[in-house]
């Protein structure tokens, strides 16, 4: 069948099959534990083996000290042309099955301030795929490339779990149409809801009206087209929040957006230690913005 017919799912799944036929698709292999605290259904998943994705960074870092992979990016995990601004790729080194990357054709800063066709690019895979997406904006809230991407990690994350750990907690507050917190996350955070029935189109710009609503929110300025604090994002087809960053890690856990959906990724028996021994809100408002209780 000609991939140009197919629907973005049906050229998700074949390209997948073909980058892992190339070998240009690196899973990075996990088990996963279930860890229930406060009513949320965390997700941990423990990797089996880090060593061959740090070996190709080590190589990346050595071969070009500004190397980057989405310019031009690897066609055997090309997915789909998203709009004139936008292309969507494999993430090579995947944890979760599927897992998709919304890049910009051209180089922008990923701290840079998102815009109507980043938010367009993104509802437009939304609208296709059900699933978590998510935006890392520097270096303290878990981004590793410095090239803007926003990603998409499909639903379910684990068997056990419909959609994220998250998402039942949150959806419990929908009736309100007004940007919210909830009383249960101890970090600084801001929420609002979607009308999902809208199009795509609407909610690309409602959307970026909400960004810089909860922006202001949480006391986060653009100067020069620059948030003046590193932020995650996480947005679904029914609600988005935004959680200011103050640090990327938890001791030796890295935290990105993926962490305040509830789910956690650690290296070792030590780490998973860890976070069996601590609280995980806590653990978020370390690396967030912690709220004094009055």
């Amino acid at each position: 069948m000609d991939k140009k017919s197919l629907c973005l799912v049906e050229k998700l799944k074949l390209v997948t099959e073909k980058a892992l036929e190339k070998k240009a698709l690196h899973p990075i292999l996990t088990t996963y534990q279930i860890l229930k605290q406060d009513h949320i259904p965390f997700l941990i998943r423990i990797v089996e083996n880090l060593e061959r994705k740090d070996n190709e960074k080590k190589k990346q870092k050595k071969s070009q000290t500004s190397f980057n992979p989405f310019l031009p990016y690897d066609r055997d995990l090309f997915v789909d042309n998203i709009s004139d601004s936008h292309v969507a790729i494999l993430n090579k080194f995947n944890v979760f099955d599927h897992h998709l990357l919304i890049v910009t054709r051209e180089f922008e800063e990923q701290e840079s301030a998102l815009n109507l066709a980043d938010f367009s690019a993104l509802w437009t895979v939304l609208s296709e795929i059900n699933g978590l997406g998510f935006y890392n904006s520097g270096k303290l809230s878990g981004a590793s490339q410095p090239h803007k991407h926003l990603q998409l990690v499909p639903y379910p994350l684990a068997q056990e779990i419909e959609t994220i750990p998250i998402n039942d907690l949150v959806l419990s507050y929908r009736n309100t149409q007004e940007i919210i917190t909830l009383k249960e996350f101890p970090f600084l955070h801001s929420i609002v809801f979607f009308d999902s029935q809208q199009s795509s189109q609407v909610l690309s710009q409602i959307t970026l009206k909400y960004y810089h609503q909860l922006l202001a929110q949480l006391n986060i300025n653009i100067e020069e087209n620059k948030p003046s604090q590193n932020y995650n994002l996480l947005i679904t087809k029914d609600w988005m929040m935004i959680i200011p960053r103050t640090q990327e890690k938890y001791q030796s856990i890295s935290i990105n957006s993926l962490g305040f959906a509830g789910a956690f990724l650690v290296k070792n028996s030590e780490q998973l230690n860890l976070i069996k021994e601590s609280n995980l809100l806590k653990i978020l408002a370390k690396v967030g913005v912690k709220i004094v209780d009055n």
